[in-house]
């Protein structure tokens, strides 16, 4: 499925060349099944080959990145925080509280923006980051700040490698499996580790207070 995935994005980048790789970075800003580390050092190698200007593939990639995450942010912000709590509140076997929504939430405010702007450099993350963003409406001028400096390093890096590399530049690929796997496993550990402790463990259980312990207590 990847190479076909990575046989397509190749048409569409030597179709298109700058048109390409825009409309690919911003589809891949908003589903995350696009790869980026295929996209990016393709385009990195379409420039070393003379058929490209670098400079030009990272301004693109950047805007792109912006556009498509924008384009997230807006979609999570229509759907909006109150049909979020009416889902929470619908599928309470998810053992997820508002009381935990509301928690999130005063996370996100406080360190929203270093989250944005890291979030941009790392995979899977990177664009699912718009989501909670556009939730809580952050300032959609300093969301688009931050996600075109964190846009700028991480595509940098991955176009700048896929020019340097030339015809291996599908060796970048083969570098950020690892990164992935890594992300992947800490995400996987933590939702093992929610439901370990909302759905499996069991809750303390409180003492019963008889209604003639009650009354005891109540005469003394």
């Amino acid at each position: 499925m990847l190479d076909s995935l990575t046989e397509w994005i190749t048409n569409v980048i030597d179709t298109l060349g700058y048109a390409g790789v825009g409309f690919l970075v911003a589809l891949e800003s908003v589903i995350p099944v696009i790869p980026s580390e295929v996209v990016q050092p393709l385009a990195g190698f379409t420039a070393s080959q003379g058929d490209a200007n670098l400079i030009v593939m990272i301004i693109v990639a950047t805007t792109a990145s912006v556009v498509g995450s924008c384009v997230l942010y807006y979609l999570s912000a229509a759907y909006g925080e109150e049909r979020l709590r009416a889902l929470v509140v619908r599928f309470r076997f998810l053992h997820i509280s508002l009381h935990d929504l509301d928690r999130a939430n005063a996370w996100f405010d406080r360190r929203g923006a270093a989250a944005v702007l890291i979030g941009r450099c790392v995979p899977v993350i990177r664009a699912l980051i718009s989501v909670p963003a556009g939730l809580r409406r952050m300032n959609i001028v300093r969301f688009a700040v931050l996600t075109a400096l964190g846009s700028l390093v991480w595509n940098s890096g991955l176009i700048i490698a896929g020019y340097h590399l030339g015809e291996n530049w599908e060796q970048v690929k083969t570098w950020m499996e690892p990164f992935q796997y890594l992300v992947l496993a800490v995400m996987a550990v933590a939702i093992v580790w929610f439901v370990w402790k909302r759905v499996l463990s069991p809750a303390p259980e409180e003492d019963e207070v008889t209604p003639t312990e009650t009354e005891s207590a109540s005469r003394g």
